[in-house]
């Protein structure tokens, strides 16, 4: 349970800190944080919760992260369904929290509430075919990243800030594409409250982060010589 509750929070300072900051910050143009804030502050989401209960759980705070050290061997099947749902309830928790701050302003509307889309809902007009590929390619070098970062042959203490960079980084290459998933639970967090087209595209942003991480555990894998648990 330990392990859980801290998959729990932090998803929810992920969702809460990242779609936080689009909703409550970037809507104001005069703050000027626009994209490149919004990046970074999902990567200090990750980078800080990393350091503060990745020694309790491992950090993941997402369902294709935990796939994808799964298919790479650094996680146990046993455990990967319940981090699963602890970290969809953490992203729920942390969207509920930022609706309520959110409504809290007259004259409110929800707008996209930092949902993720593809095609007309796309920040920058992005197909079907280009939000797969997007999501599909971040996430896949997202579990790169990850896997070597925390290799026991990596520097020791350094692994949180690559990893908050690197997601850093991915958000600056592909929030205009599809506002930037690579993490289920994030996805599905926001689309539950806006509900409609984000229900409807919300498939997409399971099927191409897990598939990317898959596909990574399998390639890290044969790169490191390691051999899967469970």
């Amino acid at each position: 349970m330990k392990k859980l509750t801290a998959e729990f929070i932090g998803t929810l300072w992920l969702v809460l800190g990242g779609c936080g900051s689009a909703v409550l910050a970037a809507a104001y143009p005069e703050l000027g944080i626009g994209f490149a804030g919004v990046a970074l502050a999902f990567g200090l989401t990750v980078l800080t919760m990393v350091y503060a209960v990745g020694h309790i759980s491992g950090g993941h705070f997402n369902p294709a992260v935990s796939i994808g050290l799964w298919m790479g061997g650094r996680f146990s099947g046993k455990e990967l369904l319940p981090y699963i749902i602890a970290q969809v309830l953490g992203g729920i928790a942390g969207a509920a929290i930022l609706y309520l701050i959110a409504s809290g302003k007259e004259g409110f509307e929800l707008g996209s509430f930092a949902a993720n889309g593809y095609g007309d809902h796309s920040p920058g007009g992005y197909d079907m075919r280009a939000a797969m590929l997007t999501e599909f390619t971040m996430t896949f070098m997202f579990l790169i990243v990850i896997l070597g970062a925390t290799h026991p042959k990596a520097p020791a203490g350094f692994a949180g800030l690559a990893i908050g960079l690197s997601l850093t980084l991915i958000h600056l290459i592909s929030i205009p594409v599809t506002n930037t998933s690579v993490n289920p639970a994030r996805s599905t967090s926001q689309a539950i409250f806006l509900g409609d087209w984000a229900i409807g595209q919300l498939w997409l942003f399971w099927v191409a982060p897990i598939a990317g991480a898959i596909v990574a555990g399998v390639v890290y894998k044969y790169l490191s010589g390691e051999n899967k648990t469970d």
